[in-house]
């Protein structure tokens, strides 16, 4: 379902679009005031947005400077309407960002064009077609922006283990129910137990991002966790469940049981801010990702946790690392952990 963002004072605008667009699966939420519009677009993430320069106390610029300068909300169509019709107001808007700007008084059926467009083109360039979730330059421009900042940060990387040989048993709808599920759980968790500007970004198959901080990061992942592996249940044959394994063939063609599909979560923390790159995330996440999938609980943690010399390794309880890969990070202490199984 598309999901419309209104700021506007009366709900006219509100209504005609409710009455306009009832038949395309379309809700529309109104809410008064900018503060609430940016919270709103943070926590809900709409699929488009239109503001309405409703009085002078209302500051539209505000707005649209902090909804383009969140990399959550930054891919958000934003439509503007204004009793302004100057070229230099026109301008001004589209250099802040808007993707369409509507003189007042307009007609109904112009405002309905510009909603349609938009919300097609999300649809079909920005967001991942199955998941509607954000991916790609999105992501890196969350990381980016988690970078330029001065707070700690956790980048989660969810992937499904043997998630090919259920693609292979049960067919590839099946196989997008699976990867479907495990957005939603993330969504859902992210809302009630994240921060509500984490990002939650879907790179593709069935890989995930969350990018969030390190308070937050393990009730995230815990929940996470324990929801895929109730939750996932249903989407198996009765006989598979008892048996606790997937029969189908391994790459030679042979007769093969695999395990069920479960979830890995490597897990990467900066508390002070010793990550200067993107390139080394991903190679950080990637690792952590790689050991998660090896461990007894389907958890790894790369922590940064202060300032020491590195010679050639990154200190861990279990983890040595080249020092080709560790050279960006020399000067600091990186700690594996694997969690304890509470899930």
């Amino acid at each position: 379902m598309f999901s419309i963002l209104i700021v506007e004072g009366e709900g006219v605008i509100t209504d005609s679009i409710k009455n306009h667009l009832a038949s395309e699966v379309c809700q529309a939420v109104t809410v008064l005031n900018d503060e609430d519009a940016v919270q709103f677009a943070l926590r809900e993430m709409p699929s488009l947005i239109i503001l309405d320069v409703m009085r002078s106390a209302f500051d539209v610029y505000q707005v649209i400077q902090q909804l383009r300068d969140h990399p959550k909300c930054m891919h958000i169509p934003i439509i503007l309407l204004s009793p302004h019709g100057s070229v230099v107001e026109k301008v001004r808007a589209y250099e802040l960002g808007v993707d369409s700007y509507i003189a007042k008084p307009f007609s109904i059926d112009e405002l309905l064009v510009h909603v349609r467009y938009h919300l097609r083109r999300i649809q079909q360039t920005t967001l991942s077609p199955l998941t509607q979730l954000p991916g790609g330059l999105q992501l890196e421009r969350a990381i980016h922006y988690k970078l330029r900042g001065s707070d700690p940060w956790s980048v989660l990387y969810l992937d499904l283990d043997n998630f090919k040989a259920f693609n292979d048993a049960y067919g590839f709808l099946a196989g997008n129910d699976m990867i479907l599920l495990v957005a939603h759980i993330c969504q859902r968790v992210v809302c009630v137990y994240g921060n509500a500007d984490d990002f939650v970004g879907h790179i593709g198959g069935d890989d995930f991002v969350i990018v969030t901080t390190p308070e937050r990061e393990t009730a995230l992942y815990r929940h996470i966790l324990t929801r895929y592996k109730d939750e996932s249940v249903a989407l198996y044959r009765k006989e598979d469940l008892e048996r606790g394994a997937i029969r189908g063939v391994d790459r030679e063609g042979q007769p093969f049981e695999f395990p069920l599909v479960s979830l890995s979560v490597g897990v990467v923390s900066d508390h002070f801010h010793g990550i200067h790159r993107i390139d080394d995330i991903g190679i950080l996440t990637a690792e952590a990702k790689r050991r998660a999938k090896q461990s007894s609980n389907n958890i790894s943690h790369i922590l940064f946790e202060g300032q020491q010399h590195l010679s050639g390794h990154f200190l861990g309880s279990h983890a040595t690392y080249p020092l080709n890969l560790v050279a960006p990070f020399r000067h600091h202490l990186f700690r594996f952990a694997e969690e304890e199984a509470h899930c």
